[in-house]
């Protein structure tokens, strides 16, 4: 006696799609979740070293921060070179060539999430550090070294230590920069954003920001932290 085998009926065959759907539907936001979160460690990371290559810096100079407004002009582009928001160049470019002895890898200087994004191709984050056609790109901000004024501005870190860079901050009454007790209070990096409530960011970055609702931050003393910002997405 021949036996036929039983397949699916077209009804649960559907059957079986819809729950593969509803699961994928529950699933992917969760794995989405959990990779941008392996990222924003990832950026911590990333971050941290930054503060060991500025601390290792400043013990063979002197005590002093950096001083390199020169290439605040040099490297390509100059010197802010769009008309929106941000009013100053907080782009991080000059210091990897200037921390290049304590920080080998370039790859440091932007944070996994921003790579390859849309956030990471504005003018206003994405910095080479040469003018080669394969030179490294840097997407962090270090708004304390925006500006290459001579002289140096209150609110600016070129090469003070760190107790003026406190006192020269305090005096300064810069409302973004606050009034700083101590290096522990002092933002030295930061993930690019770019505020909702500030009229002058272009549309096509209003709310953007590398992690959403808020950004990564390193402070003088090189401890990071998450920061929540709802003026971001």
């Amino acid at each position: 006696m021949v036996r036929h085998s039983r397949g699916f009926t077209l009804i649960e065959l559907l059957v079986v799609i819809a729950i593969v759907a509803i699961l994928a539907a529950i699933l992917f936001p969760v794995f989405s979740r959990a990779r941008e979160k392996a990222r924003q460690t990832a950026c911590l990371s990333n971050l941290q070293q930054i503060g060991a290559a500025f601390v290792l810096y400043v013990q063979d100079y002197d005590e002093r921060l950096p001083d390199r407004r020169d290439l605040k002009w040099a490297l390509p582009g100059g010197f802010r070179p769009w008309t929106s928001w941000p009013p100053s160049d907080p782009r991080a470019g000059w210091a990897v060539p200037t921390l290049d002895p304590y920080i080998r890898n370039t790859a440091v200087w932007a944070c996994p999430s921003v790579a390859g994004s849309a956030l990471g191709a504005a003018i206003q984050v994405a910095q080479p550090i040469s003018p080669a056609p394969d030179a490294p790109v840097t997407r962090y901000w270090l708004w304390r070294f925006d500006r290459p004024d001579d002289p140096i501005p209150l609110d600016n870190l070129w090469g003070k230590t760190e107790l003026q860079a406190v006192s020269d901050l305090q005096a300064a009454k810069n409302p973004q920069a606050g009034y700083p007790e101590s290096p522990s209070d002092v933002e030295l990096a930061v993930d690019p954003y770019f505020p909702r409530t500030i009229k002058t960011v272009s549309a096509s970055l209003k709310g953007r920001s590398v992690h959403f609702g808020g950004r990564n931050r390193l402070f003088l003393d090189r401890h990071v932290r998450y920061l929540r910002d709802i003026r971001t997405e």
